[in-house]
């Protein structure tokens, strides 16, 4: 799942202020499960954006913003959208980037894009994927280092955690603590032997 967190408002109306004509898309997936692109929140932003002065035509929320296939398939969920001059996308920044293939007028965010995570529960986990393309958690009992430490150590903690904190950011768990605490529950302890090189970063 990709973590997003909404814009605030007043950066949308700025985007949005010389636009004759918005239309809005959200996206059922990722955005809707976090309340930052469902239906509900698509028709808040809709009522918020007419009170505030902004022409907006209509709105859809999209199966999947980032696999929307064509403009027809576009088109076909929300004709009124050819009539806009600009499209607000209410997910993801890879389903912002793959409405725009399709319009051709300006396309804007409505949300920041912050990590790749999941969620348990109602809890939504950040950072649990660092996308490297180079992936070991396989080494790691499941736990991305390279993701969740923020000095992306892959031989081991930094030493400057405290009560099994991060030093950078006391508010999370050290990913180190995770990774031993886990390769002890499942018996793979041998794992913390090996000396890892730096994950090349131009391989992709």
């Amino acid at each position: 799942m990709i973590i997003s967190s909404s814009k605030p408002f007043s950066e949308i109306l700025d985007m949005l202020a010389d636009k004759e004509s918005v239309f809005i898309v959200g996206c059922s997936v990722c955005a809707a499960k976090q309340h930052v692109g469902g239906e509900p929140e698509v028709e808040e932003m809709r009522s918020n954006l007419k009170d505030a002065g902004i022409n907006v035509i209509g709105g859809v929320v999209a199966k999947a913003a980032c696999s929307v296939r064509s403009c027809e398939a576009l088109e076909e969920l929300a004709p009124e959208i050819k009539d806009a001059d600009a499209v607000l996308v209410m997910a993801c920044g890879s389903g912002t980037s793959n409405i725009a293939r399709f319009v051709d007028v300006d396309v804007y965010p409505a949300n920041n894009t912050q990590s790749l995570g999941a969620m348990a529960g109602d809890k939504v986990i950040h950072h649990l994927c660092a996308m490297c393309g180079q992936c070991t958690i396989a080494e790691f009992g499941g736990v991305c280092p390279t993701a969740q430490c923020p000095k992306e150590l892959l031989n081991g903690p930094c030493g400057g955690s405290m009560d099994g904190k991060c030093e950078v950011d006391p508010e999370k768990d050290c990913a180190w603590e995770l990774i031993y605490e886990r390769l002890e529950r499942i018996g793979r302890l041998d794992l913390l032997d090996e000396v890892r090189d730096a994950k090349d970063r131009l391989v992709k």
